[in-house]
């Protein structure tokens, strides 16, 4: 197991754990492939109802680790964007469960690329968010172009772009880039209490919902229509769905399985 990652499971959530610390968590073409082995295995694991990215020491991520790309033999920006960031965001994007990044510090570049590409975004006070690529002649990747206007509008998320300029935490929530901003010293039970929460719900119409919300970004009205149709169907053929209506009907408190 690579060391660049650390693996903690809480129960039904497991946290997914950036740790190289003293490059402030940033990537490397090891840790990218680290990184995509644990979704993968998050995703295949049943015994996982939540997923949490987070970061060791003082940073969530700072994007990509400069040292590597300006090695004399370096891979070229092609392979890096799409073997590191690429594939991490395609796994992100399509997993079946809800993903929450916690973000513990600076979140930079591909980093916060990355932060906001989860289902929610949990923020620190002090932790900051920084779209730091026109700083060095390059553009927004790892699916900057495509969340950025989505989330916050053209206009705005041109200016974060151009100019990279730092967002507080609780500046990003006030435009909607993220979902919630917390105090230092509350962040981690607050990590805490919203992933046992996610877990212990009908994980299986929450990755549904996802993946509904997700097609509906590039479909008229009509098609996205006929895709609630099709994931209500599934939703309502669960094990879950039946134990939500029982429970309900015996006035208790559920117990989903995710399935």
């Amino acid at each position: 197991m690579s060391e660049s990652i650390k693996i903690v499971n809480k129960g039904a959530v497991r946290f997914i754990i950036l740790n190289r610390p003293q490059a402030f968590n940033s990537f490397d073409r090891e840790m990218g492939k680290a990184f995509q082995k644990e979704l993968d295995l998050a995703s295949e694991d049943d015994s996982v109802r939540c997923l949490v990215i987070t970061g060791e020491g003082r940073a969530f991520c700072a994007g990509q680790d400069l040292k590597e790309v300006t090695a004399p033999d370096a891979p070229n920006f092609k392979v890096i964007v799409e073997e590191t960031y690429n594939a991490s965001i395609r796994r992100i994007f399509n997993m079946r469960k809800p993903i929450i990044a916690a973000v513990n510090g600076v979140a930079a570049g591909a980093g916060a690329n990355i932060a906001i590409a989860c289902d929610l975004t949990i923020a620190r006070k002090s932790a900051s968010f920084i779209q730091a690529f026109s700083k060095i002649g390059l553009i927004p990747d790892s699916g900057g172009t495509w969340w950025l206007p989505r989330l916050v509008g053209m206009q705005r998320a041109k200016a974060l772009a151009f100019f990279g300029n730092k967002l507080t935490a609780d500046d990003a929530v006030d435009v909607g880039l993220i979902y919630k901003s917390v105090e230092d010293d509350e962040f981690e039970a607050e990590v805490d209490k919203l992933s046992t929460k996610l877990a212990a719900m009908p994980t299986y119409a929450l990755g549904l919902t996802k993946a509904a919300f997700h097609k509906g970004m590039d479909l008229s009205l009509d098609e996205q229509l006929a895709v609630e149709l099709d994931y209500q169907f599934r939703a309502a053929d669960s094990i879950d769905y039946a134990e939500g209506v029982a429970s309900f009907l015996e006035k208790r408190a559920p117990k989903f399985i995710g399935k």
